[in-house]
């Protein structure tokens, strides 16, 4: 019994052991987790610790490698300051405006007059104090109102358009005792006028003073039988304008051949003109016109037909040579003509129009089917002198001719003695203008404003004798020949010949050209700003957007304006040669650090300023603006604020560095991309979307291509255009491809020159259907250039379009926007005579000096 007792006690304690020895073990737990959890949570503070840490060194490596990037831009910029301010004391240029002569009363004693006016240069009889290089050569017109009391009547045409285009020249000045020039209207006149009349008229001229240095007497024709108006005229010194010159009155290097004034008074021209294509045209050589013969030779002529009696055999021989001789026909007519070209040659003028005569009709039996020769007018309406070709039938009969030939035939007159003619140049006006290339025969021949236009690029000039030789001579050309030759034919009739305006424009221009004074500033257009006077703008705070590159792209320059004028500079840049040059390592050269330091290339320093259009996404514009901000070579913004209303009060506006300035503007359109604003003082524009989004580097480096390519467009996204064989037509094409035709001006850099042209210059029609589809503004720039030009366009990186798919507004996204584009290809090419666009380069040549 005693023993059983003590086995129960015993349980009992050890259950009472492992229940204590459990809670004690429960407890030690209870303190294991709360130890755990505070080092969980001591854990997961250093751990935050760290990563602030980590943050921190992260956000001062980031800021290192910024202050590094804005030390070395500093540094550079040091440097550069450095340079400028030696190259500035080695060259300083002192010039002062030269003192102005005005002249006296008694002009005669200044300048030594020539033994005869017709021995008048520009340095003997032209009075250079009165011109001044600063001058600005202020032109004085006399008003035809108030001198014409004693003159015949002018042509009504010839007065409106010549008063009303000088009326909108910028040399035109009011005050005579301040004029370079003055300008005398003298025809076209009605009916005739003596020489003694018309001398005694110019020396009655107010301003003549004795002897009409600076006078330029202006006869300009209207219709093809105005002549030589100043034959046995006592000119003076007077500058001679006119189409029409004989040997005794034209002096070379001052006097001047202009073109008859056979078209508009003024304005756009381009629906006067046919296309320019097909490159070879129906015909590939024309004439229509015949030979007009001295009252001698018709004499002769008619007495050799009248001739009624009879001849013995050795008269009858001779009579028949004779009567060859005179009409160009016969056996002996090739050996007897070929002596009438020989230099030392006494033949009468009226015999060699004969033998010229019997060469085309061998050409046009030689040549068949491609030659559209007639050597008479066949009844319809002669004009012209004797020993000239006559100009047959009406202008509407010869253009159509001349639109289906693709060279016609000139021919001067045979009497040597005409320098010019009216008929001629009406020839050779008539030609350029419907694309037929002119072929002269005569090496004696003058052309219109021959010393400041290189004609041989446009036009063919051959000797007499090689008549024979046409056929073969024309058939060596190439479609790319004719297409350049034709073009450019075109380009000066366009924009010398088209209009009494430009025909007078260029009459000046040769004139100051040769005063060798500066031409007057091209026209820009007032930047007024969209904010009022009081109103300040608000200013952005926070931090700048982080640079998309580490590179340093070039340093940050204060800003200066691109020089306005600028001399040729042919030394090379690398031996500091040149004031403004910024070479490689000052000359030395290097690698991809050294390329970005400097900025090169084979012209001074300049900078350029970005033009952002902008509608309705004011987002989207402060944030464009903002990635701007350090953008080496910037000088400028323009904000061209497209949206009639205003910007938001409370918008606040990013600093970036550089001015920046938001252009009110009169009406919403696409055209004011293009506005010269006289706010922009550099010659390089980047213009630019407000979507566009273009890293520093892809900007600076369109920058630097486009200084070597000034007069391309240089920009990023491409286009082509392509032919439709099936519907004959253009089509604007955006897909990706291996060739391109133009650069869209979304982000491209252009010469700000291209904007004057692009707002005043081309075809107002042009303008007109941009504002109609809101849409091609980028097109018709691209066609102005390649036309100006001949040359494409350049595309530089790897981008062909921008995307913006937060953007509120997107014309591309207009379901006929590529229609549109169809639609403005084809209508821009009649306006700009060019045959679109260029996918290869061109030759562009010329020695246009004016």
């Amino acid at each position: 019994m005693f023993q059983v007792k003590d086995d129960a006690g015993d349980d009992s304690k050890k259950g009472l052991d492992i229940k204590l020895h459990i809670e004690e073990l429960h407890k030690i737990k209870i303190s294991v987790s709360n130890e755990l959890r505070d080092l969980e949570s001591k854990r997961q503070s250093l751990q935050t610790e760290i990563a602030g840490y980590s943050n921190h060194i992260e956000t001062l490596r980031s800021q290192y490698g910024i202050l590094k990037k804005e030390i070395a831009q500093v540094k550079l910029t040091l440097d550069q300051l450095k340079f400028e301010q030696e190259e500035t004391k080695a060259y300083v240029p002192s010039i002062k405006a030269p003192q102005r002569i005005i002249m006296e009363n008694h002009p005669s004693q200044n300048i030594s007059p020539p033994s005869s006016p017709f021995y008048c240069k520009m340095e003997t009889c032209f009075d250079f104090s009165r011109c001044s290089l600063v001058s600005g050569f202020p032109v004085f017109f006399y008003d035809p109102q108030e001198i014409s009391l004693d003159y015949p009547p002018l042509d009504e045409f010839v007065l409106s358009s010549v008063v009303n285009s000088f009326g909108r020249n910028v040399y035109a000045t009011d005050d005579p005792s301040g004029a370079c020039v003055f300008l005398v209207l003298m025809g076209e006149i009605k009916g005739a006028l003596s020489p003694d009349k018309l001398e005694h008229f110019l020396y009655s001229l107010p301003h003549w003073n004795g002897d009409g240095r600076n006078h330029i007497l202006f006869n300009i024709a209207r219709n093809t039988h105005v002549s030589d108006l100043f034959i046995n005229v006592n000119t003076g010194r007077a500058v001679l304008v006119q189409s029409s010159f004989a040997t005794s009155t034209f002096r070379e290097g001052f006097d001047i051949i202009i073109p008859p004034s056979l078209g508009l008074a003024g304005g756009d021209v381009w629906s006067e003109i046919p296309p320019l294509s097909p490159i070879r045209r129906k015909h590939l050589l024309s004439y229509w016109g015949e030979y007009i013969p001295t009252h001698q030779q018709v004499r002769m002529k008619n007495f050799l037909h009248n001739v009624n009696f009879e001849l013995n055999e050795d008269e009858a021989k001779q009579f028949r040579k004779l009567q060859a001789a005179v009409e160009g026909e016969g056996e002996d007519r090739v050996d007897e003509s070929q002596k009438l070209l020989d230099t030392d040659s006494e033949a009468d003028d009226s015999t060699l129009g004969n033998a010229i005569i019997s060469w085309l009709k061998e050409l046009q039996l030689g040549m068949g089917d491609n030659a559209l020769v007639e050597l008479s007018c066949g009844g319809a309406k002669v004009a012209g002198m004797e020993t000239e070709w006559g100009l047959c039938g009406e202008a509407a009969h010869r253009s159509e001719m001349l639109s289906q030939s693709t060279f016609t035939l000139l021919l001067l007159p045979t009497n040597e003695s005409l320098i010019s003619t009216t008929i001629f140049q009406t020839r050779f006006y008539e030609a350029l203008k419907y694309g037929s290339i002119p072929v002269i025969l005569g090496l004696e021949r003058w052309l219109p404003f021959d010393e400041v236009l290189n004609w041989e690029i446009a036009t063919f000039t051959l000797p007499l004798p090689r008549i024979t030789e046409i056929p073969f001579f024309l058939r060596t050309f190439s479609d790319a020949d004719i297409s350049s030759y034709r073009s450019h034919g075109r380009n000066f009739w366009e924009t010398y010949f088209g209009s009494t305006q430009r025909i007078l424009d260029t009459v000046l221009a040769v004139l100051r050209a040769r005063l060798q004074i500066p031409a007057a500033p091209v026209r820009e257009e007032p930047s007024f700003s969209v904010f009022n006077e009081s109103f300040v703008p608000l200013k952005m705070e926070g931090p700048d957007p982080e640079p998309e590159t580490d590179e340093v792209l070039g340093p940050i320059e204060p800003r200066f304006p691109s020089e306005k004028f600028r001399r040729t500079i042919h030394v090379a840049g690398f031996f500091s040669s040149g004031y403004g040059f910024r070479p490689v390592s000052q000359g030395t050269g290097g690698a991809g650090k050294e390329f970005s330091e400097s900025l090169g290339g084979n012209y001074p320093r300049e900078q350029f300023t970005i033009v952002m259009l902008t509608y309705e996404r004011e987002l989207v514009l402060v944030q464009a603006l903002q990635r701007l901000k350090g953008l080496p070579f910037l000088n400028k913004v323009l904000v061209v604020w497209n949206n009639p209303s205003p910007p938001s009060a409370d918008l606040r506006w990013p600093d970036i560095g550089v001015p920046l300035e938001v252009v009110k503007t009169r009406r919403n359109s696409l055209n004011n991309r293009f506005l010269p604003y006289n706010s922009i003082e550099t010659e390089a524009v980047l213009s630019i979307d407000d979507d566009a989004h273009l890293r520093h580097d892809e900007i600076v480096f369109g920058f630097r291509v486009w200084r070597e390519e000034r007069d391309r467009i240089v920009g990023f996204p491409g286009r082509f255009h392509a032919w439709d064989p099936k519907y004959h037509t253009w089509h604007y094409n955006s897909n990706y491809s291996c060739e391109l035709s133009m650069v869209l001006t979304g982000a491209a850099f252009f010469h700000k020159y291209y904007a004057y042209l692009y707002s005043y210059v081309m075809p107002q029609a042009i303008r007109d259907k941009v504002d109609q589809y809101t849409n091609c503004e980028d097109i018709a720039m691209n066609f102005l250039v390649a036309h100006i030009t001949r040359k494409p366009p350049l595309k530089v990186t790897s981008r062909w379009t921008f995307r913006c798919p937060g953007c509120p507004n997107t014309l591309s996204s207009n379901d006929t926007h590529f229609e549109e584009r169809h639609h403005c290809m084809n209508f821009f090419l009649p306006t700009t005579s060019f045959a679109g666009v260029g996918f290869g380069g061109g030759g562009g040549g010329g020695r246009e000096k004016i």
